[in-house]
């Protein structure tokens, strides 16, 4: 189906999907892609009349929409300076720090703003290659989430999104947007960060449908509302990653929380990413029961409150499903560590009979769910706080230990065998070295389940919220 062209008016960022000055730059955009390598430069010098005509044709769709735009004006003016620059500079790697530091999304926290954004750039679990991308996005930012963020769960780096139209980089598995990602001369201060949470929350309902249906699971009422509901799936994905985002940097953490810097083994990015997910559902449970105690008391709870119960709720429904659905098997089994961190959710969850699977039915105790939840991550939290005085390595082993007590190790583990002394009195590298690609394998249940959910899941890749 022909998409239908709109001109846009100068202060109409809400028809920029459709106008001929927006496909022009996607088109455009797209075609420049094909000559960058992998570095985002473009080498052959055969290709550079072309690539300045595309890069033209970009910066003059930028100019074009830019009225639309206003609140980001000072990023639309420093980006065709940007291209200029790396056009006249002979398309080298591409430095776009400028335009970058210009671009501040975070600034603009109000529900329906909508960016445009071209960069050249990497994309999360989309594409390595620095590539210039361009997206229309619109700010996700509901009342209730404006009140948890002014209050107790302030992060001011935290950006919620919905993706309204994009190119290649994103018709993929990437949700996020990372300034980090971008083409730069120097590393500057990250002043935020971007999730799409219509992505997120398309793919979850997707997904979570199919694995209910396949494994007879009888979701609650509020749980089967997300699945039937993308607007209510989207704010509930906003609230968890709230939450989620600002769990990195606070609790009492052993190490640098900016886990990227350091080569590690990849169950100790399990282990961080879990904990950060856990402790979404931990507050959103204390948020939930302190807001029925009212309730239950006869006070009048306000329209936001409601909506802050209501969502408590739900976040606690995402985090459980999402984990043992769609993190456990999605990806390879090459270092995955969300997917060990699904897999250790479920194990120790059916260890403690709140999960059963029996008579080819799953089934989950409703009443005793919320509660061994949180005690995964009160174990979590222990092991952390007791490696404030350890060892790195020591760290390693403990946290090791803690992930096998619950999922069941590869038979040919040096670690379940025990380390050779010559490893452990030498340097970090050797321990990591000997981390299997695939340490915890996939459990009979989970090897059964991805079989039968691997179209379900390959089909989520460049998801909308409008198509799930």
């Amino acid at each position: 189906m022909e998409t239908e062209v709109t001109a846009v008016a100068s202060t109409d960022a809400g028809a920029v999907e459709t106008s001929a000055a927006w496909l022009r730059l996607k088109a455009a955009a797209t075609r420049l892609q094909s000559r960058q390598a992998t570095d985002g430069s473009v080498p052959d010098p055969a290709d550079h009349p072309e690539a300045r005509a595309e890069v033209d044709v970009i910066v003059a769709a930028v100019a074009e929409l830019a009225p639309a735009f206003p609140h980001d004006a000072a990023y639309l003016q420093a980006l065709p300076r940007d291209f200029a620059r790396w056009a006249d500079g002979g398309f080298g790697v591409p430095d776009f720090l400028d335009s970058l530091v210009a671009f501040s999304p975070q600034r603009h926290r109000v529900d329906g703003v909508r960016h445009l954004v071209v960069f050249p750039m990497t994309t999360q679990n989309g594409s390595a290659a620095r590539h210039v991308e361009a997206l229309v996005v619109e700010t996700i930012w509901p009342e209730f989430i404006a009140e948890l963020e002014a209050g107790d769960y302030g992060n001011r780096l935290f950006l919620s999104l919905r993706l309204v139209d994009f190119t290649p980089g994103y018709d993929t598995n990437s949700a996020v947007l990372f300034p980090e990602t971008v083409a730069v001369r120097e590393v500057p201060e990250f002043t935020w960060g971007a999730i799409f949470q219509d992505r997120e929350a398309a793919r979850y309902r997707r997904v979570v449908a199919a694995a209910a249906t396949t494994t007879k699971l009888r979701l609650s009422d509020h749980a089967a509302s997300l699945l039937e509901d993308q607007d209510l799936a989207e704010k509930t994905f906003v609230m968890w990653d709230l939450i989620h985002d600002r769990t990195h940097m606070r609790g009492d953490l052993p190490f640098d929380p900016f886990m990227i810097k350091q080569r590690m083994p990849f169950f100790l990015y399990a282990l961080e990413e879990l904990r950060c997910d856990l402790t979404a559902f931990r507050e959103s449970v204390a948020i939930e029961r302190r807001l029925d105690a009212r309730a239950a008391a006869g006070e009048t709870l306000t329209p936001i409150e409601e909506q802050t119960r209501l969502h408590a709720a739900l976040v606690q429904d995402a985090v459980l499903f999402d984990r043992i659905f769609r993190f456990a098997i999605t990806g390879s089994r090459v270092r995955n560590y969300d997917g060990l961190g699904g897999q250790l959710l479920f194990a120790w969850l059916h260890r403690r009979h709140v999960l059963e699977w029996r008579d080819v039915e799953l089934s989950v105790d409703a009443d005793r769910v919320a509660d061994a939840v949180v005690e995964l991550g009160d174990a979590i939290d222990t092991l952390y706080w007791e490696s404030i005085d350890r060892p790195k390595t020591v760290h390693w082993l403990k946290a090791w230990e803690l992930v096998a007590s619950v999922v069941t190790p590869n038979p040919a583990s040096v670690w379940a065998a025990g380390l050779p002394r010559e490893v452990l009195a030498g340097p970090p590298r050797g321990y990591t070295d000997l981390v299997m690609d695939d340490e915890f394998p996939l459990s009979m249940f989970f090897e059964a389940l991805e079989r039968k959910m691997r179209a379900v899941i390959d089909s989520t890749a460049g998801i909308r919220g409008t198509a799930a």
